[in-house]
């Protein structure tokens, strides 16, 4: 029997750990695991030396189109995913239009279709104006969930109160995620940063309060209405007690960023290209973060790619706009943290493959198994590399981390049995689908 393509010679990061074996792949599917060696395949990549681990996913993007597609936008964007080794991203509804009705979701389909690299799903973001229709928005093709922002908001998807709030919460069922600050002491304390230029002050204006205190409300709310919850980018060791006690409806996003940098070292060193949302924070509350992953507390771990170009990122803060770039470097830089011993590989794939899958339902992706799709990440954990500016897909053109050596690399990323990226650059043309969900898909017969 001769497959579409045979994955040979590497080891693999099944569900039950690592495996010695060959991957059998027949119509972007995973129909065979066990030893078929190349002359099995039509296609074949050697991965001896390598680690294939399931796709990679990215469930936190910012990606610009439609409206600031000088930022980024979805070719663009899914391209950098792709040299990262990331198969899929969830992207976010804070565009120009904001995504909030059918119409937005399925232009942003039909935008991704054909250029995007790889798999990708929207949210539909949750405001005042559309919580009559989020019930139906929410299960629509190509919706991976549901975008609050209780804070940090842009255009009409603001949700500060807690009435609103309780509403959309109680408007429908998949998880929603949310950016937890409190926009009523944001509001308080904003006199603070005007007219000092000073970055550094970015976590003392958005200080640990306002992360503590929105993150209350959102859990009793939660509790009151029985809504899962997704908890974005957490910056605060204070925050984690809280969500640890309510694992049953809250689970818990942290990013590479507030795992690796910390203040006020990043303010010194970068300016406002360390400027993002919620804050990067001082090396106590990154320990804090480390602590709560080892106890298994995090769920998933996404980049909270949120390109500007360095000329907007140049303006004098607070006038400069907060977010960074991500998507690509995400992989390498856990897999640095891996090489130095703060994760297992296993651990990692929990993280980035297995827990966006459990968290939110898709649909055949996540894992190394028969009948799963065939998407795969293979990663060379002895590389050692630079990241450099030229290596950068995204429209914006830099990385916080540019310079930075990291041991670990992607190798390959392939989307559906196709090979996308391979020894960073990509292949062929842009092939990525909407992702599906479990929620979503219509029952059989």
């Amino acid at each position: 029997m001769i497959y579409d393509l045979v994955l040979h010679g590497g080891t693999l990061m099944t569900p039950g750990g690592e495996a010695r074996c060959d991957v059998a792949v027949r119509d972007g599917r995973i129909v065979d695991l066990g030893t078929f060696g190349p002359t099995k395949g039509e296609r074949a990549i050697d991965c001896t030396g390598l680690h294939v681990l399931p796709g990679v996913i990215d469930t936190q993007v910012h990606f610009r189109e439609p409206g600031m597609e000088h930022k980024e936008d979805l070719q663009t964007g899914t391209a950098g995913a792709a040299l990262g080794g990331v198969t899929g991203v969830f992207e976010m509804p804070n565009t120009n239009p904001s995504t909030t009705t059918q119409e937005s979701i399925e232009d942003k389909l039909s935008r991704a279709e054909g250029r995007a690299w790889v798999e990708h799903a929207f949210y539909v973001g949750a405001s005042a104006g559309n919580v009559d229709e989020l019930a139906r928005l929410e299960r629509l093709p190509g919706v991976c969930g549901v975008k609050i922002f209780m804070g940090s908001s842009t255009g009409t998807l603001l949700v500060a109160d807690d009435e609103v709030l309780e509403a959309v919460l109680r408007a429908g069922t998949r998880r929603c995620a949310i950016h937890s600050e409190d926009d009523a002491r944001l509001t308080e304390r904003r006199g603070m940063t005007k007219g000092t230029g000073d970055p550094s002050l970015h976590p003392v204006w958005r200080d640990v309060e306002t992360a503590v205190r929105s993150t209350k409300r959102l859990l009793r709310l939660a509790r009151k209405t029985g809504r899962r919850v997704h908890v974005l980018h957490i910056s605060t060791a204070d925050e984690l007690p809280l969500l640890q006690a309510n694992r049953d409806i809250a689970t818990v996003e942290f990013t590479p960023q507030h795992l690796t940098l910390s203040a006020p070292e990043c303010y010194e060193q970068l300016g406002t290209l360390a400027q993002m949302n919620p804050p990067l924070r001082s090396a106590e509350h990154r320990a804090g973060l480390w602590e709560a992953l080892r106890r298994g507390l995090a769920d998933v771990i996404g980049s909270d790619h949120a390109p500007h170009t360095l000329e907007e990122k140049a303006r004098p803060y607070p006038g400069s706009p907060s977010g960074m770039p991500g998507v690509q470097t995400l992989l390498p830089l856990m897999l640095d943290h891996v090489a130095e011993g703060r994760l297992t590989l296993r651990r990692l794939v929990e993280l980035t493959s297995a827990g966006p899958q459990r968290v939110f339902g898709l649909a055949n992706k996540g894992r190394i198994a028969v009948g799963y799709d065939a998407d795969f990440t293979l990663v060379d954990l002895k590389a050692k590399r630079t990241i450099e500016r030229s290596w950068m897909a995204t429209r914006s053109g830099w990385s916080p981390f540019e310079g930075r050596t990291v041991r670990g690399w992607p190798i390959a990323t392939v989307v559906r049995g196709n090979v996308v990226m391979k020894d960073d650059e990509l292949i062929g043309s842009p092939i990525g689908k909407p992702f599906q969900f479990v929620e979503t898909l219509a029952p059989e017969g």
